[in-house]
């Protein structure tokens, strides 16, 4: 039987080799993508709802962060000339099968599954489509893949949103692994990291609850580190 302490020292070079890495990665600046043509670049933000930030039980102050960064985001692309911007968000039936998993949270008609304000004060707001979802997985929302295939102009996808071991990975592997499936070469998935976060539960939080625990740092630095691994580009942030 392997000890925590035997698992621990053998997992050490690898973990290291992931805090290198992360430590290492580079910001990307919007104006290589957007030149000369804005057209080829695409944002997609999943689960920047209330319920994940502010209201309901799943509401975490990490994602809460990633609020700001997105909106800086949006803002700079728009003004670059950025146009096709979707937001997959849960919007559960009362039923939600989901449920099972991750308890109830964001069901339709209710605040937590509202957008949240800062996305709503943009002058643009209206012009961001909202794509309901009922999984972890936006490939599966109806309407997601047609909006994609709608855009074979787009090249270059920026995924952002939460959480980087649930949602955002779903998503950033549906777009890459679509590509691929589809030979579309020159695809880029590009992931800024300080636009996407996880939740944090303690081992003792969990215990108290009687919930499953979840260590956002692990998680997010292994998640990250393998949607790298399957060709997501993992960059430090998109800057202007």
């Amino acid at each position: 039987m392997t000890t925590i302490q035997t698992f621990i020292d053998q997992s050490k070079p690898f973990t290291q080799w992931m805090l290198d890495w992360k430590a290492g990665l580079q910001p990307l600046s919007l104006s290589t993508l957007t030149q000369p043509d804005p057209h080829t670049v695409g944002i997609i933000s999943v689960d920047v709802i209330k319920g994940f930030c502010t209201v309901g039980p799943l509401a975490s102050p990490r994602v809460n962060a990633i609020v700001e960064p997105i909106t800086r985001l949006f803002q700079l692309a728009w003004e670059q000339g950025v146009r096709d911007i979707a937001l997959p968000q849960d919007t559960h039936p009362e039923d939600a099968v989901e449920f099972a998993q991750y308890g109830v949270h964001c069901v339709r008609g209710t605040a937590e599954s509202e957008t949240v304000e800062a996305f709503k004060a943009l002058p643009f707001f209206d012009r961001l489509t909202i794509i309901p979802k009922n999984s972890i997985n936006s490939g599966l929302a109806p309407g997601f893949d047609d909006w994609v295939q709608a855009r074979p102009h787009i090249t270059n996808w920026i995924i952002v949103g939460d959480c980087t071991d649930l949602c955002t990975y779903q998503l950033a592997m549906h777009m890459r692994i679509s590509a691929n499936q589809h030979q579309r070469r020159g695809v880029r998935i590009i992931l800024p990291m300080n636009t996407v976060d996880t939740y944090d539960m303690p081992v003792e939080r969990a215990a108290e609850l009687g919930i499953v625990p979840h260590d956002a740092e692990f998680l997010h630095l292994v998640f990250l580190y393998h949607m790298m691994l399957n060709g997501v580009e993992v960059v430090t942030e998109i800057c202007p």
